[in-house]
């Protein structure tokens, strides 16, 4: 039996976008927002009972947010989950430098 080769394309560095999601910078920004919130509730060494009561939700929805099952959550809850759990989040807009990378969203994390 002859194998097929499989073909192999280069990767834009954004998963959503090279599946073809047309919302997926807002993809890729929810996903970063709930990294920082597992970041956090990980910190703080709670139970998912407990997690739930800190963001105001059911404790299957953090399961959800656990798992990266983002989409019940929009980018503006996920900001206030930080806040809830004692993050500051800030939004900067900046020019975007001249010949540089197509304008972006971007997430930073400071300890």
């Amino acid at each position: 039996m002859a194998r097929k080769k499989a073909e192999v394309h280069a990767g834009s560095g954004d998963v959503f976008a090279d599946l073809g999601y047309a919302d997926a910078k807002e993809r890729r920004l929810k996903v970063e927002l709930a990294m920082e919130v597992n970041r956090a509730l990980e910190k703080l060494g709670v139970t998912q009972a407990r997690a739930a009561k800190l963001l105001g939700l059911m404790q299957p929805h953090v399961s959800d947010l656990a798992r990266y099952r983002l989409n019940r959550f929009s980018v503006e809850r996920l900001m206030e989950f930080l806040t809830l759990l004692g993050k500051n989040v800030e939004i900067r807009i900046t020019r975007k430098p001249a010949g540089g990378p197509r304008s972006a969203v971007r997430v930073h994390h400071s300890a």
